[in-house]
């Protein structure tokens, strides 16, 4: 099923996204509006272009993903004795001194806008007719506009202030005004509020990988809890009942026995995800398509997998990050390679590069700083399970939203709005999963949930002795956001997590010297679009 509904979403991709450019041609307004008489069953295929670009977004090299977690205290791409400087760009995401120019900053743009003009197309083509719909019309363009919200999501929260453009048909050198963060958060808002009740209701097959009426809630929801960031106004009510429309559902979602259900090779069957993207590797030629195994084992480590290509050693996490475990927890088993490495035979790997060549190959929590990491530093990911004979593209579904996600929002936004009890009933049912040997660990408390952080912050540079103890028992709520880092390491969160908890700009960890600069919140807009259009206007704190 993962690989028919991904085909689809690429063959509608090849079909229509020549159209942007060439929508006018002869040829292909012919095949439209004579020769295709779409049916029911074709209209996922349709819808599908529009979902092409979130894969891309989320997952190629230097995007949001990246974006989203090598600036944050959890994981870290450092300088190896074979690579992995690339002119400074990591370096520059974890210190927080990207650029206009950083390659992160305009792919995440051109890859979002993408996204939207595919949106803008369909709707364009099915309201000017040349996309005949005669049934279910409104419900299609619902789900289109649902997703164009989706994307303007993504640019709310990196850029903030940009513009929106609903129109495909537009006057050549059309230059878009900009709009404010206030103005695209209010645009979404009403986007979603105004489609959802057109959205299917139903979780299952024919909805999986697209938006239904939950997973419009659940972006709804997550909106909602980061308002106060956006616009300066918390919406914590908002977002509860937002979630408690997804929990009230009656669609199906529950917590998985285990989390890594969610994660494993064939996950489409998982009843925690609400939204996935879905990926299978004979359908994806992308060389970059979902490559995190590639970016974190060892070149050694081919032999642990049998893996087809040979891994590049790059990204790992930040000691101080996994310090903050509870080594019970089964997250901290599950999702982490660490310790002695073994063929897939059981015979020990060595080092075969770098200052440790010939030791043994085993992964320790410890990170001498961000300009030097040998093969054996740094816990290496493991939340997306990697396949035995796995090529350099993973086939695992990606979980844009998970169950897990709604509960964890309700919970932060009751703790928000004076209810610790209920916040943390809430996250004591999302730990118990994970504790099964010690069910006791798995309880928390109201009162600990108002608690700080137990992440050890400050710099622990010792390439260029560079040292600080800042810690986190002042960070308000520090106790959720822990909760937050240990479910959702890995999953492209922990940016926007620090951003609400006030962490971001304030802390350091690593090689990463505080800022405090909130102009650092947003990411700047791209120079080259600067240059192309003279409607926008350049974010705070850049040039």
């Amino acid at each position: 099923m993962k690989k028919i509904h991904f085909y689809i979403t690429i063959l509608a991709a090849a079909l229509y996204l020549p159209a942007c450019t060439k929508l006018k041609d002869q040829p292909y307004t012919a095949i439209i509006s004579t020769r295709f008489n779409p049916t029911q069953d074709d209209l996922a295929a349709l819808v599908g272009a529009g979902y092409s670009q979130w894969r891309f977004i989320l997952l190629d090299w230097n995007g949001l993903w990246r974006a989203q977690e090598v600036t944050s205290d959890q994981l870290v791409i450092p300088k190896r004795p074979w690579g992995w400087f690339d002119d400074g760009v990591y370096q520059r995401l974890h210190k927080h001194t990207w650029t206009t120019d950083d390659d992160v900053i305009n792919q995440t743009w051109s890859r979002t806008y993408a996204g939207i003009t595919n949106c803008n197309r369909i709707l364009y083509q099915i309201e000017s007719g040349l996309i005949p719909i005669t049934d279910g019309k409104e419900a299609v363009v619902a789900e289109l506009k649902v997703l164009r919200a989706s994307y303007y999501a993504i640019l709310c929260d990196f850029y903030g202030n940009v513009p929106i453009v609903t129109q495909f048909d537009l006057p050549t050198g059309f230059l878009p005004e900009q709009n404010t963060r206030q103005e695209v958060y209010a645009f979404i808002i009403k986007e979603l509020t105004d489609n959802i009740p057109f959205l299917s209701t139903e979780n299952n097959e024919a909805t999986y990988g697209k938006y239904n009426k939950w997973a419009a809630f659940t972006l709804l929801a997550k909106m909602y809890l980061n308002a106060g960031i956006y616009t300066g106004t918390p919406e914590w009510a908002k977002c509860i009942a937002a979630c408690d429309s997804v929990i009230n559902s009656g669609a199906g979602y529950i917590l998985e026995p285990t989390q890594k259900n969610p994660f494993v090779t064939n996950n489409q069957g998982s009843k925690e995800i609400i939204l996935a993207i879905p990926m299978d590797e004979d359908y994806t030629d992308n060389w970059n398509a979902f490559d995190l195994h590639m970016q974190t084992l060892q070149q050694e480590n081919q032999a642990t997998y049998n893996l087809r290509n040979t891994p590049w050693g790059g990204i790992c996490a930040i000691p101080q990050f996994i310090n903050t475990f509870d080594t019970d927890d089964a997250r901290y088993e599950n999702n982490w390679i660490k310790g002695q490495q073994y063929t897939s035979s059981g015979q020990m790997l060595y080092v075969a590069q770098g200052d440790f060549a010939g030791d043994p190959l085993a992964f320790v929590n410890e990170l001498p700083g961000l300009e030097k990491g040998e093969s054996i530093h740094g816990f290496r990911l493991n939340k997306f399970e990697i396949e035995m004979g796995a090529s350099n593209r993973l086939s695992n579904d990606y979980p844009v939203f998970r169950y897990a996600e709604v509960l964890m929002m309700k919970a932060e936004s009751l703790l928000r709005s004076g209810h610790p009890d209920d916040a943390a009933a809430i996250v004591t049912d999302v730990r118990r999963r994970n504790f099964p040997e010690n069910p006791a660990k798995a309880v928390v408390t109201g009162a600990q949930l108002l608690m700080g952080s137990s992440y050890a912050y400050g710099m622990q540079d010792e390439v260029n002795n560079q040292f600080t103890t800042e810690g986190g028992a002042d960070v308000q709520y520090g106790r959720f956001l822990d909760e937050l880092g240990w479910e959702f390491d890995q999953e492209g969160h922990r940016r926007t997590d620090l951003i609400r908890f006030g962490v971001f700009t304030k802390k350091s960890w690593l090689s990463h010297a505080a800022t405090n600069n909130n102009d650092r919140i947003l990411f700047p807009i791209p120079r080259t679009e600067i240059e192309k259009n003279n409607n926008l206007k350049q974010n705070k704190g850049y040039q």
